[in-house]
């Protein structure tokens, strides 16, 4: 079957939407199993804004679209047009898999209990100030798309602030890849990891804390803290000789 072109948006008296010439620019220029950049892909439809979004669309069709976060060996501006999905340019195939319908207030009351009433990102309970003093924080379920180790799909709920879920429809976790990281841990760190989980939360140590802090400074003042860190070890080397 001859593929439409990627750079027509009109397939007879059809118009044909971006995510579908993204798909068609996919096939047709990039091959599966390449690399392709941001740049190139922009390059390719200056006229098309999201054109990222388009190409993010394709993933919940069954494309695989691999980026530095599934690779390593790629990039941060690169992707890997891994296989194809549905097919996209044939009406009725763009369609994406539908979710469950909306929460009854009794499904989100559980989401919230497992999360401890708190946001998974960021740790904020309901009603609690930011640290800007500005406003309150609003807890909401927030809809994950998850990438399960046998390479399938599910959707799953978690409890999210309204500042931490703003901007992040398009998250998705690797659970599958999270595993992997899991066992290579040594046995010492697969104990650490599990007390934080059984509890959790993870103590912060008085290093951890200073970190945390020194990332807060102004340009000047970490200068300050890196030098009074090289006198100190230029003091400490000086006492051992």
């Amino acid at each position: 079957m001859t593929l439409p072109s990627w750079q027509n948006e009109m397939d007879g008296n059809r118009r044909v939407g971006s995510m579908v010439r993204a798909a068609l620019w996919l096939l047709s220029v990039v091959g599966e199993g390449n690399i392709f950049t941001k740049a190139e892909l922009r390059s390719a439809f200056p006229e098309v804004a999201q054109i990222d979004r388009r190409i993010r669309d394709l993933r919940d069709r069954g494309w695989r679209i691999d980026t530095s976060r599934d690779d390593p060996s790629l990039k941060q501006e690169e992707q890997r047009f891994v296989s194809r999905g549905a097919e996209v340019w044939i009406p009725g195939q763009a369609k994406a898999p539908k979710h469950k319908g909306s929460l009854t207030t009794a499904q989100r009351q559980k989401v919230f209990e497992a999360d401890g009433y708190l946001c998974r990102s960021c740790g904020i309970a309901a009603g609690e100030e930011y640290e800007d003093g500005v406003t309150q924080s609003v807890l909401n379920v927030a809809r994950r798309k998850v990438l399960l180790n046998d390479g399938s799909v599910d959707y799953q709920f978690v409890t999210e602030c309204k500042r931490c879920g703003s901007g992040s429809a398009d998250r998705e976790v690797n659970l599958g890849a999270l595993l992997e990281l899991v066992e290579d841990l040594a046995p010492m760190e697969r104990r650490i990891l599990a007390n934080w989980i059984a509890n959790d939360r993870r103590p912060l140590e008085p290093i951890d804390k200073l970190w945390g802090l020194y990332r807060t400074l102004p340009e000047a003042s970490r200068k300050t803290v890196a030098e009074a860190l090289d006198e100190a070890g230029a003091a400490g080397d000086e006492t051992d000789d």
